[in-house]
């Protein structure tokens, strides 16, 4: 029987940071949002126009749960209609180059799914 090895890694602190941030950014469609935040404001319909398949309730909700973590800025501008235009807060844009990171082994597994086909 082989001997158990112990983990280098050291044990996380109690209230584990990656898991803190997995929460945040590990909801459903919650990615797509910040992404879609991440070059400038956009108001709601125009995110759900950006996001094929969201419905308004979840992109309400999640909306609302970015606000809620200080990762999203939910501004109403004073026209008439009065329009809200939602952004990334500086918090939010810190998680851009996660999502980039990301991004960029989702290409990178689409492409070996491919040529395993």
């Amino acid at each position: 029987m082989l001997p158990r090895r112990k983990n280098p890694v050291q044990t996380p602190p109690v209230s584990c940071p990656l898991s803190t941030c997995m929460e945040v950014i590990g909801g459903a469609w919650t990615p797509n949002i910040i992404w879609y935040l991440s070059e400038r404001a956009r108001r709601f319909t125009e995110l759900k126009s950006d996001i094929p398949g969201i419905s308004a309730k979840m992109l309400t909700t999640r909306l609302k749960q970015l606000e809620e973590r200080g990762v999203v800025i939910r501004e109403v501008k004073p026209t008439s209609p009065p329009s809200v235009e939602y952004r990334l807060s500086d918090l939010g844009a810190e998680l851009k180059p996660a999502i980039e990171a990301i991004v960029q082994v989702g290409h990178k597994l689409k492409q070996r799914a491919r040529q395993a086909e």
